[in-house]
């Protein structure tokens, strides 16, 4: 048992350093979430990571002041001290260290996660980074044994160090982001020349970019539809919009049979369209929106405007552009872009290539005529919900006509459009939902009321609001709780502060106040519901805040 005291510094480094590794996992959580953006995990640890921090904080603290309790009636004692207690107390004060760490994990690890962590070959490197850095943090300590040579207040500075991951944990993790970043830059850039060499090499692959502020996924889906009709076609799938995931595509799926390839292009900080184009080098660009999404990191609208744009500035010359012409930023682009090849599609508006028109929409789905301009037109009818799906449908089957899709083609397969999984997915049942989960943006929100009011029987809304908004955030929410109180019947928010201007734009305009229900989290909204909902009611949940923006 001496033996064992002896040695315990060593084995309490080697403890908690696991017990660190352990706790750090939720804070490697965050940054993958955050697409492993440094700015961005920063920006969250100042918005959100407090309540993550003060259990550490206070595991730190708590175990500094029972050293320093243990040193007082150490040196209070004196020879009177059984020989062993001190050590003995400091094995029992370092095992607790362990144990407090152990335990804020394991309820860290418990909560409900809507997109675990993936322990990819990144998370390995960073998670090594991680252990390196707390055995530094934490390493010296060993290395103090004998306290009498110095002040109490010097020794328990230098004895703080095996606690110090639990204070300093959020920016442990930083910092081994900071650390591992040229490793997994060159790891990138190596991965990327090779998918930019295989796009290279395929002279006669037709490839296609399509962005936008919202909208960009399902009018992948739907383009990729269409155009299988005639091609062997390859889109990224899932929301696979960013270097890396696209890179991904085109090292491990890209097959020699494939004709089309179709890239999702998304972006949230200017200069990163550029860098997909370079990765694809797209002969045809469809932008799908333009407007206000992810203005934290953009800055202005006008930035967002430009980032789009950099999408027709890196189509060839003989490159074709294609436009929502019921988006005057859109239109604006158009007006900017020197192509020979560049046509407006959409419902509205003069000088339309592609148009949809006597529209008939409903809870089951759309029916519309599509009108080329020169007049040629065919019957449509599809599943999807909603105008905006419509003007997508129309941007597509544009891009489609210049590829040489008949109009009977077009319509062929636009009849086998799925909705897309979070994006207005309808759900059938004894109460009907409406499934609208993925990333709100103010004209998605718009779009999804407008299918609501569609519907007859009572409807209840579930929203955590929306995100991403910089500056403006509060106010487009307050606008949006005007826009609920005059679509929904009940409405239960989701976290109390991110939706109080929610709370405030329905009150504003005289929505009964106990038609509102705010709770902490989507299972506490899945409790609301089972006693709120009855048989023929609608139920739309828009937007589903991932993780990292947790309460």
């Amino acid at each position: 048992m001496t033996a064992v005291l002896e040695n315990f510094d060593y084995i309490a480094f080697v403890l908690a350093l696991c017990a660190s590794c352990f706790v750090s996992l939720r804070f490697v959580h965050m940054l993958q979430l955050e697409s492993y953006q440094g700015p961005m995990y920063f920006r969250w640890l100042k918005k959100n990571g407090m309540k993550d921090y003060l259990p550490l904080a206070l595991i730190f603290l708590i175990c500094l002041l029972l050293d320093g309790a243990l040193l007082f009636v150490s040196r209070s004692m004196g020879s009177r001290l059984p020989v062993g207690a001190y050590t003995a107390g400091q094995a029992v004060i370092r095992l607790l260290y362990c144990v407090l760490m152990v335990f804020v994990g394991v309820t860290w690890k418990r909560q409900p996660q809507k997109k675990p962590l993936a322990f990819t070959k990144r998370v390995k490197r960073l998670m090594a980074a991680v252990a390196v850095v707390c055995a530094i943090l934490s390493g010296y300590s060993l290395f103090v044994t004998v306290y009498g040579v110095v002040s109490p207040a010097v020794y328990l500075l230098l004895r703080m160090g095996l606690y110090l991951p639990a204070l300093l944990m959020p920016f442990v993790v930083g910092l081994a982001y900071l650390i591992t970043l040229p490793v997994e830059e060159g790891i990138k850039r190596r991965y990327f020349n090779d998918a930019k060499r295989i796009l290279a090499g395929r002279k006669d692959l037709i490839k296609i970019g399509i962005t936008g502020s919202y909208g960009k996924t399902s009018t992948k889906f739907i383009l990729g539809t269409i155009l299988s009709e005639k091609y062997n076609t390859l889109i990224t799938p899932h929301s696979y919009n960013t270097p890396m995931g696209i890179t991904r595509v085109v090292r491990e799926q890209l097959k020699p049979e494939h004709q089309v390839f179709v890239a999702e292009m998304g972006a949230r900080y200017v200069g990163d369209i550029d860098e997909l184009c370079d990765l694809v080098h797209p002969q045809y660009g469809l932008i799908t929106s333009v407007g206000k999404q992810h203005l934290e990191t953009f800055g202005s609208l006008e930035n967002i405007v430009n980032t789009k744009y950099e999408l027709i500035a890196g189509l060839p010359a003989d490159g074709a552009a294609f436009f929502n012409g019921d988006n005057e930023l859109c239109r604006g682009m158009y007006a900017r872009c020197p192509l020979k090849k560049k046509k407006l599609f959409g419902i509205d508006g003069e000088g339309l290539a592609m148009q949809a028109v006597h529209i008939t929409a409903g809870p089951g789905g759309s029916h519309f005529t599509l009108m080329d301009s020169s007049g040629e037109t065919a019957e449509c009818q599809t599943m999807l919900l909603g105008r905006h799906n419509i003007v997508n449908i129309t941007g597509c089957a544009a891009l489609a006509r210049e590829l040489g899709l008949t109009m009977e083609e077009i319509a062929r397969g636009i009849s086998k459009l799925q909705p897309v999984e979070y994006r207005l997915q309808l759900i059938p049942g004894p109460v009907t939902v409406i499934n609208d989960g993925f990333n709100s943006n103010p004209a998605g929100a718009q779009a999804a009321l407008e299918v609501l009011r569609s519907f007859p029987g009572r409807k209840i809304v579930v929203t955590p609001g929306m995100v991403e908004l910089g500056e403006e955030e509060e106010a487009l929410n307050e606008e949006f709780g005007r826009d609920l109180a005059v679509s929904a019947d009940f409405v239960i928010l989701v976290g109390e502060k991110r939706t109080a201007p929610i709370r405030r734009g329905m009150l504003g305009v005289e929505f009964p106040e106990e038609n509102i229900f705010t709770v902490k989290s989507l299972e506490q909204a899945t409790g609301v519901l089972g006693h709120l909902s009855v048989p023929g009611d609608v139920v739309l949940f828009e937007n589903d805040l991932p993780d990292n923006y947790s309460e």
